[in-house]
Order: structure tokens, then sequence, then C-alpha cells
């Protein structure tokens, strides 16, 4: 086919029907998007078929009638043209949009369109217009409004439908018929419970219940609940390795607080029975303090880090990674380390106490540490095939 040229340029027409609340998917479960006369045809019909009032079938067709007139013009001056129907979603906003986009995007791979005859039932055109413009130029829109015959009965038909639009679709019976739904719940909770019901309380009932709907839109918590269901529903369990590992970091991380807690009671304690009679004296008794506080807290804070370290060393074992080793030279560290901060609280406590202990601890925690860091090392040497499957698959990532 020869193409018209304007300005040097190939001129290729798209006539673009849009359905932005999906109704070829959602009543004729169409997929989109449709790009051709005949399967154009095709869908329309079959939606009509569904719902013979469906606007978005009357636009289908009325695109097909814009495509077959520049079909015509294409007759004297040749030109090339093609017709697509794309969707968005039923739950609109920026589900929709991005599904527009998407499928309007796989229309312009097929045919680059050059200008675009935007067709649609009326409905969410401000929305639709920039999307389809920040593509490619719209030179023109076409609007199809079904029109209906003014007499009595074919108005309340018309009115019926969208009443039932207005009870069957979510989007729209939430707040037609929810938010009336609640205020009626609070009135009759209060014909019940026997108050005499004054013209400022139903405004007051108006205002809780509108409030409390624009705040939680405002704020979003309706999507937080939705997404946490979501969550909920669709959770899947980790692993049994990372569940010990998870549970016990929980129970550790709670027993150091809890030793925190009880060493700062026990630090608050000393100063309510022996206050400093002057202000200026309060950093004379602050090494007593933080001898206090370590005293009463170390026991929990080196118990829950254990715990802690403890799931990990178990979640190693069962994952065959070579960090057990070098973990369990930390809880050995951990339980040497209790002694010595305890030794020291005691020479804040008391300073006139000898270092003796303290000496000894310390000592006796470097050797031990010395001699798990060794044992480790034999143990890893030896059992080196043990966590050879787990290496391999690291280095292979």
């Amino acid at each position: 086919m020869v193409s018209r040229s304007t300005k040097g340029k190939t001129e290729r027409i798209l006539v673009l029907c849009v359905d932005r609340d999906d109704d070829l998917g959602a009543k004729g479960g169409i997929k989109t998007p449709i790009l051709g006369r005949e399967e154009n045809i095709s869908a329309a019909t079959a939606l009509i078929l569904r719902d013979p009032e469906e606007p978005d079938a009357n636009a289908m067709f009325e695109a097909v009638r814009v495509y077959d007139r520049l079909r015509e013009d294409v007759k004297e001056a040749p030109g090339d043209c093609q017709i697509a129907t794309i969707t968005g979603s039923e739950l609109g906003g920026v589900g929709a949009d991005r599904k527009l986009v998407s499928e309007l995007t796989d229309v312009l791979k097929n045919f680059p369109a050059t200008d675009v005859i935007l067709v649609t039932d009326g409905y969410g055109d401000e929305a639709i217009l920039p999307l389809v413009e920040s593509r490619v130029p719209v030179t023109s829109v076409r609007r199809i409004v079904v029109a209906h015959s003014k007499s009595v009965e074919e108005t309340l038909a018309v009115f019926s439908r969208y009443l039932k639009v207005l009870i069957k679709n979510p989007r729209y019976s939430r707040i037609a018929l929810g938010l009336p739904g609640i205020l009626l719940l609070v009135l009759g909770t209060l014909a019940l419970s026997q108050i005499p019901i004054q013209p400022h309380h139903v405004w007051i009932a108006i205002f809780l219940v509108f409030g409390a709907f624009l705040f939680v839109k405002g704020f979003g918590f309706d999507r937080t609940v939705r997404d946490l269901y979501t969550w909920i529903r669709e959770y899947s369990p980790p692993p049994f390795p990372v569940q010990i590992a998870g549970f016990s970091a929980g129970a550790g991380l709670l027993l150091f607080a809890i030793g925190c807690y009880r060493g700062a009671f026990i630090a608050n304690s000393y100063t309510i029975e022996n206050p400093p009679p002057d202000p200026s004296q309060w950093i004379a008794i602050v090494p007593r303090l933080v001898g206090e506080f370590i005293s009463g807290s170390i026991g929990l804070i080196v118990v829950g880090i254990c715990i802690l370290f403890s799931g990990r060393m178990i979640r190693w074992f069962l994952e065959r990674d070579s960090r057990l080793l070098r973990t369990s030279v930390i809880v050995v560290a951990c339980v040497c380390s209790w002694r010595i901060f305890y030794e020291a609280s005691q020479v804040l406590i008391n300073p006139s106490l000898e270092n003796t202990d303290l000496v000894i601890a310390i000592v006796a925690s470097v050797i031990l540490t010395v001699v798990a860091v060794s044992v480790t090392s034999l143990l890893h040497r030896k059992y080196a095939h043990f966590f050879m499957e787990k290496n391999v698959e690291i280095g292979e990532g």
C-alpha cells in the first residue's frame, strides 16, 4: 500500500477505542488489546449480546464506522490506518491507567501510528486523554453518549439500570449503601438504648460517620487493612531453620530489653534511697549508678545475646553453613564476658574492693576464647566436607 505523506513523514492513523473500566473483560471475558476491524466487530457484538445497553459496545461500533470512513478516504488519497481497542481495569485508579498504557504500548509496537482518533463512551476522558497524548498525538476525540427516549418508561428503565450499578458494583455500593447503612445503625442503636433522639443527634451521627469515612480514606487505612488481609491470606511460613533463628532472636531481644529495664530500675532505686544532697554531687555517683545498672542487667543481657546467637547456630548447622563455627566462638566470648562485666560492676559499686577477681576473670576469658578459636579451627579442618555443599552453592551464586 502506498502511504500518504505529510511534510515528508508517513501518515499512519490509529482509530483507538478506550474502555477504561474494562467492561469487555468483566462482562464479555474478552482479552485485550483488540487490533483489526473484524476482531473489533466480533468483540463488540459479543459484548452487546451480553448487555444490550452497554455504551462501550456502541463506542466500538462507532470506532468501526470512523475506521470505514477513513478507508474510503484512503481510496482517493492513499494512506495507512488501523483500528484498536484497549481497556483499563474495573477497579479504576492507578491500576487501570497502568493497564491502559501497557496495552497502548503493545498496539503501537504492532502499528506505529503518527496520529490517533480517540473514541470513548465519555467516561473518564480527562484521565484517558493525557495518557494517550503522552505517547502519540491525538488529532480528534469522538465521545459516544447513548441517546434515550424522554418517555417516563425509559427514564425509569435508565434509572433502574444505574440503581443496579450502585447496588452490585462494589466501587459505588460502599459509598451509596455503606455510609447510609452505618448512619442508620448508629441511629438505631441510639433508639434501642432508649435515648430520646433529637434533631441535633442526627447531625452529630452524620458528622461522625462521614468524618470517619473521610479520615479512613484520607490516610489510606482501608488500603492498609486490605494489604494486611492479603498478606495474611497469602502468607507462607519460612523454612524451619529460619523460623528457629527468628524465634530465638525475638526471645533474645526480649531478655535483653528486660535486662536493661531491670538494671535501670535498680540504678533508679539507689538514687531514690540515697539522693545526693547537692546537685553537683550527681557526677560523683555516676560510677556507682553505672555499676548498679551493669550488676542488675548483665545476667539477662548475656543470656539474651547467647539465645539469639544459639538460634543462628542451629540454623547454620541445619543449612551446613560454615558460619556455625564462628558463631559458636561469639557465644563462648559472650559467656566469658558475663564474669568480666559483673566483677567490673562490683569495683564501680565499691572501689575499695581488690581487683584480683576482675583480673582473673579477664585472663580466664581470654584463655577460653583462644581455646574456642583453636577448637573451631580444628573442627573446621576435620569436618570441612560437612560444609562443602553449602560453600559450593555460595560460590556458584
